[in-house]
């Protein structure tokens, strides 16, 4: 009797087999999970975009891209399923600029979604980019909401839907936008919008209900297919069943020796029918296989749905059968695992070990002999990770190093707040997360003086942030409503999101006591976004109150925070006697505080506005002393800043070759040249280029700054800029118009890695697509032969280029011999490897 295996995929059940009567056994049910394997495989070894040589007709996956935004996640686990679905809407999306996914909870939505942009070109490199809309209670926050996890800053004036507008114009983009349900009409607008404003835009919805856009496609996502009842039987008959083949991947990883027999995929088959083949119920059955075999897990199924039978007439069936699911693995937990799966429902964003042992621990257990519902400090990780092994928790991906995360998913969430609901412990759970995110902002507060420039702790705790500020703001007069406002705040100005940033300042601040502790932070900030809006007179306004807040407290540090954000102000209004002044007097303060970085961050902060005045001395002595602690410890971009302003103080020394040191110093450590703290060093480059002699590399550079700023949305400031261009204009007077127009126009193509060589002292390589491959080409290639490298780069086989660029395979074929010959490589890969400029892993 042939040996029964299954599936290294999806673990279906398949007859071992042999070639000749001696081959290797089979090892997937499919073509189609032998090439999901084989993705899992290249994943671990092939850079973005590329595919090996021998793998032409296999489609591969792109990874470890820097995307904008949070791109796509990479799934945990294995697609199980939809074949026919994943056709039919790959041929609507083509055509369909919004596709919306409609259906019950727990079907499967947002996975189907994601599986379907993933496989578009591009997807995983960042032209898809998935938004989750669960976490965002207010509709008119939308906008903001949806800029923040894109990562699109406020820029030139825009704000909300105008930046996302101007950011989703430049190239083809699929937006993700997934559960839009609680924010249907908000959704519905914005999507028209953005589709009427940015033609190479389609959007992919996820919602319980269509968004009744104008050219909407809805598509609804239904049960995964059951097994027919006639061919229980038939082994081969269940396994063509996708729900069966999802529970037995979903409990093969939950018990590695899970090993139905028979009659257990007869039963696994009556479970999936009692279940409607709804993928997350399927899915938290599953879970239970380490622990209960297949009939104890249909027999506990069965008890708990007859307890349901009294519930909604009117609710649909399909949630009748969740809900039933989800109640019947809370059922079978111990009391206090019930009690930390319902408090951890109040962290819409995830918890960590800290966070979770806050809202879990009452007094209650932290006595000894505690009551059911006490749950001891030392209990709370443990029983995590049991939740975790049930399904009822997940693990986050992308957490800090050696820091784990965890979350509830929607369904999951709203079950466990229903139930802490029902215990009576809703408002003192609350209670307690409020508590740990003050003490967690507190912390902040606390830290270095200018932590708003500084890496915060609460990065990850933006949606409970969120949360907890409108939780505060509804509890009328809650004092935690500041400090809480201002740590969501802070996160918000990093990412630029500075309209958001105030308005949540403003009202925390209107409804704060006077003497709140966190007052004179809340408008040093807000002054600090006004500044950046180009709002200098809110910005004075709000820095003077902020000085004179903690003037009366007496707080040294928090006045040292205000008199920075004043000077910051004065700077922007152009009064620089007055900036000076005030950053005298901040420093002045600093140092009695014993903090040498914040002592140094403030000396650079005066040298930079002593510069603007012309008295270089001083400037050039406050950056001898407060270079070598920021090298030391400062952030990375207070570094760059504080390199750019030695490097600006020398070009006022007349030592163009110290300045040209100290912007290529910053270079380097910003080498991919769109990012703004590259731009003032190649400006100041570009001055050197002229101080040199070297008119038409100054004229390159120069352009080449101008076109990426256009490009990021971004000035720089007025003083600066001044003095770059009068170099520059001088530098041109001595070209004729026609080079002078060439070295621009030169410039203009310069962009990424290639800019940044050439302003390192490289040639200038502006051929199309220098950029990625840079100057390790042996030979340059034609315009031709860069189209066929950067498609092979994408992942595109030979016939795909062919039809992509008219051309015959053959002719595609031989373009390849020529690239490999001219770069000295021997692969697809290595190509592209040196496409995009990465490390060569392909060394055969």
């Amino acid at each position: 009797m042939a040996e029964v295996r299954g599936c290294e995929v999806c673990g279906a059940r398949l007859a071992e087999r042999a070639r000749g009567g001696g081959g290797r056994p089979a090892r997937y049910c499919s073509r189609a999970c032998r090439q999901a394997a084989y993705r899992r495989r290249a994943a671990r070894q092939v850079p973005v975009g590329a595919k090996p040589p021998d793998a032409e007709d296999v489609e591969v996956e792109p990874v470890d891209v820097e995307r904008a935004g949070r791109g796509l996640p990479v799934p945990l686990d294995a697609f199980v399923g939809r074949e026919r679905e994943l056709t039919r809407l790959r041929s609507l999306l083509r055509s369909a600029r919004l596709l919306t996914l409609t259906g019950p909870g727990g079907t499967g939505k947002t996975r189907l979604a994601v599986e379907l942009a993933g496989g578009v070109r591009g997807g995983r490199t960042g032209r898809a980019q998935l938004v989750e809309l669960d976490g965002l209670a207010d509709g008119a926050q939308l906008p903001q909401g949806v800029a923040a996890a894109l990562g699109v800053r406020e820029r030139g004036g825009r704000v909300g839907v105008e930046a996302l507008v101007h950011a989703l114009t430049a190239r083809s983009t699929l937006l993700v936008l997934d559960s839009c349900e609680h924010l249907a009409t908000s959704c519905a607008r914005l999507a028209a919008v953005l589709l009427s404003r940015c033609p190479r835009l389609r959007i992919l919805a996820t919602s319980r209900e269509p968004l009744r856009v104008p050219g909407e496609v809805v598509f609804r996502v239904g049960e995964l297919s059951l097994p027919p009842v006639t061919d229980d039987s038939d082994p081969a008959a269940l396994l063509r069943s996708e729900a069966v083949r999802l529970f037995l991947a979903r409990a093969g990883t939950c018990d590695a020796g899970f090993d139905p027999a028979p009659g257990d995929l007869r039963t696994v088959a009556e479970i999936c029918r009692r279940l409607d083949g709804l993928p997350l119920a399927v899915e938290l059955a599953a879970g239970r296989a380490g622990s209960l075999p297949p009939a104890g897990i249909l027999r506990g199924l069965d008890d708990q749905l007859s307890l349901l039978t009294g519930g909604s007439r009117t609710g649909p069936g399909r949630h009748r059968e969740l809900a039933a699911t989800i109640d019947w693995s809370h059922r079978l937990l111990d009391p206090s695992e019930r009690a930390v799966f319902r408090r951890l429902a109040v962290f819409g964003g995830g918890f960590d070990a800290s966070g979770a042992a806050a809202v879990c621990v009452d007094g209650a257990g932290e006595q000894e002999g505690s009551g059911p519902a006490g749950v001891r400090r030392e209990q709370v990780l443990p029983v995590v990770c049991a939740l975790e092994s049930k399904s009822l928790v997940v693990r986050v991906r992308g957490g800090a190093p050696g820091a784990a995360r965890f979350r509830q998913l929607g369904a999951v969430r709203s079950y466990g707040l229903d139930r802490l609901d029902e215990a009576g412990e809703l408002a003192a759970t609350w209670d307690r997360a409020l508590d740990w995110l003050t003490r967690q902002a507190a912390g902040g507060l606390a830290g270095p003086v200018f932590p708003d420039t500084a890496e915060l702790p609460l990065g990850d705790e933006r949606e409970n942030l969120a949360a907890a500020v409108s939780r505060a703001a509804a509890l009328r007069g809650d004092a935690r409503r500041l400090p809480l406002s201002v740590a969501l705040a802070r996160l918000h100005y990093q990412q630029e999101q500075l309209t958001v940033a105030r308005g949540l300042l403003a009202g925390a601040l209107r409804g704060a006591p006077a003497g709140s502790p966190e007052r004179g932070a809340a408008l040093a900030l807000a002054a600090r976004s006004a500044c950046q809006q180009a709002d200098p007179a809110a910005a004075l306004a709000l820095a003077e109150d902020a000085v004179a807040v903690e003037r009366a407290r007496r707080h040294p540090a928090g006045l040292a925070n205000a008199l920075d954000a004043l000077a910051a102000a004065r700077l922007c209004r152009g009064e620089f006697p007055a900036a000076v002044a005030v950053f005298t007097e901040c420093l002045d303060v600093v140092r009695g505080l014993g903090r040498p970085l914040d002592l140094a961050l403030c000396r650079h902060h005066l040298a930079w506005a002593l510069l603007q005045l012309g008295r270089t001395a001083r400037a050039a002595r406050l950056m001898a002393e407060c270079l070598p602690v920021l090298s030391a410890g400062a952030p990375p971009g207070q570094l760059a800043a504080a390199l750019h302003t030695a490097g600006a103080v020398e070009l006022a020394r007349g030592d163009a070759d110290a300045a040209g040191r100290r912007f290529a110093e910053v270079l380097r450590s910003a080498p991919d040249g769109e990012s703004l703290h590259a731009l003032y060093p190649v400006e100041g480059l570009a001055v050197v280029a002229a101080e040199r002699g070297d008119p038409e590399r100054a004229l390159r550079l120069y352009a080449a700054a101008v076109a990426a700023r256009h490009r990021i949305d971004t000035e720089p400031e007025a003083h600066w800029r001044a003095h770059v261009e009068a170099a520059v204009a001088r530098a041109g007077e001595r070209l004729r118009p026609s080079v002078a127009d060439a070295a621009l126009a030169a410039g203009r193509r310069l962009r990424g890695t290639g800019l940044v060589a050439h302003a390192l002292g490289g040639p200038p390589d502006v051929r199309e697509g220098a950029g990625r491959a840079g100057a390790a080409a042996h030979r340059p290639l034609t315009g031709r032969e860069s189209a066929v490298a950067r498609l092979v780069a994408e992942g595109m086989t030979n016939q795909q280029i062919a039809a992509h660029l008219g051309l015959a395979r053959s002719t595609v074929a031989s373009h390849l011999d020529r690239i490999r010959d001219k770069l000295g490589v021997r692969s697809r890969t290595q190509i592209a490897v040196r496409i995009a400029g990465g490390p060569e892993r392909d060394r055969r």
